[in-house]
């Protein structure tokens, strides 16, 4: 003999469909917030990843070629790293071109070179204030689904003249999911940016160190030599004995 299961009055899609269009409005931007929290964090760590192992490379790809030119086109077009030295080299180029008797070649270059790495900068850190927002205002976004909840609750408390159980059960269950929501979603948000904001530091100093080697290198005309790490000292030999 076979038997049906029960179905949860309780559940999320009963809560949804008694709690009407509000439960469902709530229901939806909690989801669209969910999702959208997430494709930031993931998307911004892919990218923060990529960064961090061109970083690696630099000193095989760039920093061993002969000059300037022939090291940037070993990278990557799409890299950062890419775009600071070739906005480095167009500035030095404008320089020699136009601005001889005009600018210092030291300043231009200083402020070619900042603008992009502040554009950089400013690309890397796209979705953080959304993450934020996300993490900040998805719990209020619960409560007012908590507090519609227990108000059709109370109606339904006035309308059977007493508190039964199966007259409070489903509104109270509606407003403990929508919490439940609402810290379902704040709680990976702040979290995911918190852990972004960090590695994002150590992005911005890999960048910021290349983009001050880069200004030296073509201010200079000669790319820097990276100072090699002092070999140990040798162990004194025993004293011979007697």
């Amino acid at each position: 003999m076979q038997t049906e299961a029960a179905e949860n009055p309780y559940g999320l899609m009963a809560a949804l469909e008694q709690g009407g269009v509000i439960a469902w409005a709530v229901f939806i931007m909690m989801v669209v917030m969910s999702l959208s929290s997430w494709f930031v964090i993931i998307t911004k760590y892919l990218d923060q990843r990529k960064i961090l192992a061109e970083a690696a490379e630099l000193e095989k790809k760039f920093w061993s070629a002969s000059d300037i030119k022939t090291g940037a086109a070993k990278l990557d077009k799409n890299s950062p790293f890419r775009q600071i030295v070739d906005d480095g080299l167009r500035a030095a180029d404008h320089h020699e071109g136009r601005l001889t008797d005009k600018i210092d070649q030291h300043e231009w270059v200083t402020m070619a070179l900042n603008r992009s790495n502040a554009a950089i900068s400013g690309k890397l850190s796209t979705g953080f204030s959304w993450l934020a927002s996300v993490g900040s205002t998805s719990p209020f976004v619960g409560l007012f689904g908590t507090v519609v909840g227990i108000y059709r609750a109370l109606i339904n408390i006035g309308l059977a003249g007493q508190a039964s159980i199966d007259k409070v059960a489903g509104p109270v269950g509606e407003a403990l999911i929508m919490t439940a929501l609402g810290l379902a979603v704040a709680v990976p948000a702040v979290l995911g940016y918190n852990w972004l904001i960090r590695r994002n530091k150590d992005v911005a100093d890999r960048l910021n160190n290349f983009t001050a080697d880069v200004h030296g290198a073509l201010v200079s005309g000669a790319r820097i030599e990276r100072p090699k790490a002092a070999a140990p000292a040798a162990a004194p030999a025993p004293a011979a004995k007697k």
